[in-house]
């Protein structure tokens, strides 16, 4: 399925990406008061990162994803569980039947769709007082390794910023008027990664991609060279896992 943003040359680089924080993810969980067995949609859900994580605890999760590449790994990572299908499908149109799941989440997607028009959709597809929830990891910009990867993009990359990935979503579910309250949690995770996947994990980054445009190579060999130079055979990486998560109306 084509859409405004192609994952495909990403896809497998997208595998050295970092899980979610488990505390975050079980927050989430606890506040919308899931339980075993309970239907979830995972919309934008790649190569099935917090996928697995739902599955891991035992819900009953579609997958759904516009890019062959990226479902073609989520589906390869999934194969051995029972309690997941993938469907082809985007935030805005996730062809899935009205009033079906518990929960829609939206695992570092939400920030490449139509906010509004997947928040209807969500709604659409939500049981009767479901919940919503979107999120991303965010690097803690402070750390010295990263502070010096964002002074190598901002080298290369005039203007270079993260768009919506990264800003408080409150205020676009609010505008919706289909949902409550939004709560916000937050939890921070250490990621452990050797120099090659970090280099590889950078490969991903779909937002430093279109912005770098044909230098993204370029930059990436930069970044690349720098961790290479630190002498270390790992880094830990400070994230925080951001969700935001809000109940359906009425």
């Amino acid at each position: 399925m084509k859409t405004e943003w192609d994952y495909t040359t990403l896809a497998d680089a997208y595998l050295k990406r970092p899980d979610y924080a488990d505390a975050a993810i079980d927050a989430m969980l606890s506040i919308a008061g899931l339980q075993k067995g309970d239907p979830v949609c995972d919309v934008g859900a790649g190569v099935a990162h917090l996928t697995l994580m739902l599955a891991a605890r035992g819900l009953n999760v579609v997958a759904v994803e516009p890019n062959d590449a990226m479902r073609a790994n989520g589906v390869t990572r999934t194969q051995a569980l029972g309690n997941v299908r993938w469907h082809e499908g985007t935030g805005e149109h996730t062809g899935q039947a009205d009033k079906a799941f518990e929960m829609v989440t939206f695992g570092s997607s939400f920030n490449v769709c139509n906010r509004p028009l997947a928040l209807l959709e969500t709604a659409r597809i939500l049981k009767p007082q479901g919940w919503f929830a979107c999120m991303w990891n965010h690097r803690h910009l402070d750390d010295p390794i990263q502070a010096e990867i964002e002074a190598i993009i901002k080298r290369h990359v005039a203007g270079y910023g993260y768009g919506t990935r990264r800003e408080d979503q409150t205020a676009v579910i609010d505008s919706s008027g289909l949902f409550g309250p939004v709560v916000h949690l937050d939890s921070r995770v250490i990621h452990e990664q050797s120099i090659a996947e970090c280099t590889e994990a950078w490969r991903s980054h779909a937002t430093l991609e279109r912005q770098a445009g044909d230098r993204f190579a370029e930059v990436v060999e930069a970044i690349d060279q720098y961790l290479k130079s630190l002498g270390v055979a790992t880094i830990q990486i400070p994230y925080s896992t951001n969700i935001w998560v809000a109940q359906l109306k009425g």
